[in-house]
């Protein structure tokens, strides 16, 4: 599962089995990205604010389904197979349509994504790519050529934070061996009107 101790549900104390109650899904499970903290409740208290914030706040204008393909393309470009799985499943059940779904992955794998993404959609994917690659190339024409395409500067934001978040991840789990081992893929907080509620469906 991880390649440092983690602490079991049935032995946590009372405030990491708080934090275990707000986050575990249907059947009582805790995902293991949230499990690795468990030793340092606070940092898991830290990553689950910014996650709901960035992914799962009623206040992005971004549409849910395509931040949740910037963070399965992150995922991809850093080899972080955990990531990609959890939120391609997401992602999928948030199109709700397995085809398109499949479709999308295939593009994102390959990096054909004309066709399959609309113009505006591949040059956000174009800048995912270049931050996610080669951060220190970007410059303030990358961000031009975001609003040419269309989005708009807290659209942008949005966007660059979907980035930023999924190299947090991605590195918590290839720095500590994280596997999908005994997790539910692609649960996620149900409520985005309230960035507190954590728990994940």
């Amino acid at each position: 599962m991880t390649w440092i101790t983690t602490i079991p549900y049935a032995a946590a104390d009372e405030h990491l089995l708080k934090l275990y109650n707000r986050i575990k899904g249907p059947s009582g499970n805790v995902d293991n990205i949230m499990l690795v903290h468990s030793l340092r409740p606070h940092t898991m208290e830290g990553h689950l604010a910014l996650y709901k914030r960035v992914l799962h706040h009623s206040a992005n204008t971004v549409t849910k389904w395509f931040l949740e393909a910037i963070g399965v393309y992150t995922s991809l470009l850093n080899n972080c197979e955990y990531c990609v799985e959890h939120h391609f499943a997401g992602m999928a059940r948030l199109l709700d349509d397995s085809s398109r779904a499949e479709s999308v992955r295939t593009a994102l794998e390959t990096d054909r994504l004309v066709g399959v993404f609309s113009p505006k959609e591949c040059a956000a994917l174009e800048y995912v790519r270049r931050l996610t690659k080669s951060p220190a190339s970007l410059s303030r024409q990358n961000v031009d050529a975001l609003r040419d395409a269309g989005w708009g500067d807290g659209e942008i934001l949005e966007i660059n934070q979907v980035v930023a978040y999924f190299a947090y991840a991605n590195r918590t789990v290839l720095g500590l061996g994280v596997t999908t081992e005994g997790d539910i893929l692609g649960l996620s907080p149900g409520d985005s009107s309230d960035p507190d509620s954590w728990q994940h469906t």
